[in-house]
């Protein structure tokens, strides 16, 4: 319905007879069952990144997610097969193929041990390959929690990608990072509740939609900020305007969106109105933040960053300090772990080296030094990619000295730390081969819910009413894993 007659309708007596007594039943209702809608968050259309109150007491105020777009080797990093091993170069039984469809593999492919060497570290002895050297620090390895019974219904990257983030494999659904901060706000009215990083120089395979806000009010979309050149795009004052000049011209812009909203009454222009507000806010408070030459050359050094360069180990500690300064969600997206071998850049032997040289420094980095100013207990920190890989080789690669992988959904590794997750844990396994969860599994929908009741929500109450029904970011699925909780 136009929006104008739709306001105009809502004006009259007729339609207030007409509907209330169903909004007053329902009104009834929710207040019975509890429920948490788009109605009970209380949202300041002029503030609508204010803080508000979750559920219950959250163990994590924030969350730090770092994505590795294109699925790290997980049988190479984490989990070790000493069978898988033994049986290298084997032809693939076909139980495990029957019926299958893989993204670049067809016929009989071999079986493929890992070609890292693993030891066990920390005090939890966990198992880790000789790529990941930066994680064998028992002051890292046993903050993490690795899940390895992850598992996805999607094999190709962009679905995958949408699918962990938004909760359905096709776009337009809010990403995670917008359900927390609709639920939760921001801490700092200067800056966004939800910010981007994107190194390598590639968005993610789901592009924007991996950070959009769906159908929720477009104010809580992820903000993509840069670690080279201006922070955020456009915010800079153009030539020839001061920022006073800005001042004045973005009241006379709220003045006439406010008459637009009374004439039209819809939603998008309020949070027009908030997002020029918080743009102008911005440019003054997130050059600071952004700027990491303020930190010592120790801190530098420690994450591997360098000023002036677009990495993942800036934005590992752009991350530390947006964090710090009360930014409720940030999200690292970095490009090039999609292992298939047919090159050497993309195989397991120097290719993952030198990825993990650039990554498992500032990783490790982030979790010391958030640990050691005290953030590290209430910051979630999640990573791992949309998928697992084979325990097989690649097929366009099996004549080749360099090794690779395919896409594999039925099940990988991940890890989380800090923000109430338990250190120090192994959750989940695999069979012998790596083929599929033979303990606690835990579907893509699970860590999401999981993610969700760290922050404080019961996932299936976090709601928002679209199109003549309540959506949430897990769908109709998804099971908090209470046993990695702390």
């Amino acid at each position: 319905m136009n929006p104008y007659i739709q306001n105009l309708q809502q004006a009259t007596r007729r339609h207030f007879l007409g509907t209330s007594g169903i909004g007053l039943g329902a009104m009834a209702l929710s207040s019975f069952s509890g429920s948490a809608s788009a109605a009970d968050i209380n949202i300041d259309a002029m503030q609508p990144l204010a803080g508000r109150a979750p559920h219950f007491e959250p163990t994590a105020k924030r969350v730090i997610y770092l994505h590795l777009t294109g699925s790290p080797p997980n049988l190479d990093l984490y989990d070790y097969k000493p069978e898988l091993l033994k049986r290298d170069g084997q032809d693939c039984p076909d139980e495990f193929l029957k019926g299958r469809t893989f993204a670049f593999t067809s016929g009989v492919p071999k079986l493929m041990g890992t070609p890292r060497k693993f030891a066990q570290h920390g005090q939890s002895g966990t198992w880790l390959s000789d790529a990941v050297p930066n994680f064998h620090d028992p002051e890292v390895v046993d903050h993490m929690c690795f899940i390895h019974s992850m598992n996805t219904d999607q094999f190709n990257h962009a679905p995958a990608e949408l699918l962990i983030y938004t909760g359905s494999p096709r776009s337009g659904r809010p990403s995670l990072g917008a359900w927390a901060t609709y639920g939760l706000g921001t801490e700092n009215q200067d800056l966004p509740g939800f910010v981007v990083l994107i190194s390598s120089g590639v968005q993610p395979n789901g592009g924007a939609n991996s950070f959009g806000s769906g159908f929720l009010p477009s104010v809580f979309q992820g903000v993509q900020c840069r670690s080279k050149g201006d922070p955020v795009l456009y915010a800079s004052d153009p030539i020839g305007m001061d920022r006073n000049l800005r001042r004045r011209s973005l009241d006379a812009l709220k003045q006439l969106n406010e008459i637009q909203s009374q004439q039209l009454g819809h939603p998008e222009t309020l949070t027009r109105i908030a997002q020029y507000e918080l743009a102008y806010r911005m440019q003054a408070s997130v050059p600071d933040v952004m700027d990491i030459t303020k930190e010592t050359k120790e801190t530098q050094e420690a994450y591997g960053a360098k000023p002036g360069e677009a990495s993942f180990a800036n934005n590992c500690l752009l991350a530390r300090r947006l964090v710090e300064e009360g930014v409720r969600f940030v999200q690292l997206f970095d490009w090039g772990w999609d292992f298939h071998g047919t090159g050497e850049g993309t195989g397991l032997g120097s290719g993952l080296t030198n990825k993990m040289a650039s990554t498992d420094k500032p990783i490790a980095a982030l979790i010391k030094d958030l640990d050691q100013r005290g953030l590290l207990k209430d910051t979630l920190i999640v990573c791992g990619g949309e998928f697992g890989r084979t325990p097989f080789r690649e097929g366009r690669t099996a004549g080749s000295k360099v090794l690779g992988r395919d896409h594999y959904p039925d099940c990988f590794t991940m890890w989380m730390a800090g923000g109430g997750v338990k250190g120090g844990v192994n959750y989940g396994q695999t069979d012998e081969l790596g083929f599929g969860v033979t303990e606690n599994k835990v579907h893509v929908h699970d860590l999401q819910a999981t993610i969700m009741h760290l922050m404080g929500f019961n996932h299936e109450k976090l709601t928002y009413r679209f199109q003549g029904r309540d959506y949430r970011l897990t769908d109709v699925h998804g099971e908090v894993v209470h046993d990695v909780i702390a």
